[in-house]
């Protein structure tokens, strides 16, 4: 439904009044600050029509109103200027440049937690399943420990129980063919082609190696949904999210499972720019009064993860929305240049 600008103006003075100080704003208030030469029974027939239409609620205890979720939506969608923030300030106060890129990763988390005073989250790049060599170690008779080292040096270990006990020469032996035929491939297109040039190597060995690639790509997928969360405590402070036990459970839940926030992150990767998920409005965010703002962030032209800032519904969205914003830039440009 259209609003007329006069219902547009109330209901953005509404939002902001209420973001600011949080509590439900009356007819009076409104007349003073939305500007509208208009009398106090026209203002309260135009919040009369958008309480009907879901925009504005009224808390029983109060005659103010307070925005509902579909307030918020169309206020951050339609109403709202966003402001101006100076990328290079942002860049000066904060150093993404890192030796790796998951301590870089790790900055913009902080970086989203010290600008928006709440909490920053970045679900990190699924990795390629790369590896640049693997070794086995003989733990014991028929337990071996496969190394895997990806191209950029990081290590991960997998244990394999073998039903054949190998012996340290067969190890080296197989070790030395898959780093010496494969190394800097993906685990995936090593399967499908070993598959092929095994099928002469029914032995023992193609087994082993058949077996440390299945294992190896299992555990570049495992490692690759890491998400890093800075500022959690920052959210204490919000009387929004931890004025009662519920709430506060909920969130810690929601930080401790992270798995509702990975989807939300996940399905925000393939939208393009800022994105806005309202509690109470998406299913994807856990609680009714939060909000998460999310970009999508690039390496090299190609989108590889998802960043963004997890706060109460009622936040400064003009602030936050360019601070998540310009972050993605920077991260997308400290990778890309790495």
């Amino acid at each position: 439904m259209q609003l007329d600008t006069r219902a547009q103006t109330l209901l953005k003075a509404l939002v902001e009044r209420y973001i600011a100080d949080g509590q439900p704003v009356g007819s009076r208030a409104l007349s003073k600050i939305s500007g509208l030469d208009l009398s106090p029974a026209t203002i309260r027939n135009i919040m009369a029509d958008l309480e009907e239409m879901g925009y504005v609620a009224s808390p029983h205890t109060s005659a103010g109103r307070v925005p509902t979720p579909r307030g918020y939506r169309i206020f951050v969608d339609t109403l709202l200027t966003v402001q101006h923030f100076d990328e290079h300030a942002v860049e000066g106060r904060m150093r993404l440049q890192a030796p790796q890129p998951q301590k870089m990763i790790a900055n913009a988390a902080q970086m989203l937690s010290s600008l928006s005073q709440f909490a920053g989250v970045v679900l990190s790049p699924r990795r390629e399943s790369v590896f640049q060599q693997i070794e086995f170690l003989r733990l014991s008779e028929k337990r071996i420990l496969l190394v895997i080292v990806g191209p950029t040096g990081d290590v991960q270990n997998r244990l394999l129980l073998t039903d054949v006990d190998y012996t340290p020469a067969q190890l080296v032996q197989s070790a030395n063919y898959i780093n010496q035929n494969y190394g800097g491939l993906g685990f995936d297109e090593v399967r499908t082609r070993m598959q092929a040039e095994l099928r002469q190597l029914r032995d023992d060995m193609g087994r082993l190696m058949q077996a440390a690639v299945e294992a190896g790509s299992e555990a570049m997928a495992d490692s690759s949904d890491d998400m890093v969360i800075a500022g959690e405590r920052n959210l204490l402070s919000v009387s929004d999210l931890s004025s009662n036990m519920t709430s506060l459970r909920q969130m810690f839940d929601m930080f401790e499972q992270k798995t509702g926030l990975m989807q939300l992150l996940d399905v925000s990767s393939k939208a393009s720019g800022v994105q806005i998920y309202i509690g109470g409005e998406s299913n994807l965010v856990p609680m009714d009064e939060m909000s998460v703002v999310t970009a999508p962030y690039a390496a090299n032209g190609k989108i590889v993860g998802t960043l963004g800032v997890i706060g109460p519904t009622r936040m400064a969205y003009e602030r936050v929305i360019p601070i998540v914003d310009i972050t993605a830039k920077l991260l997308s440009n400290a990778l890309s240049h790495h």
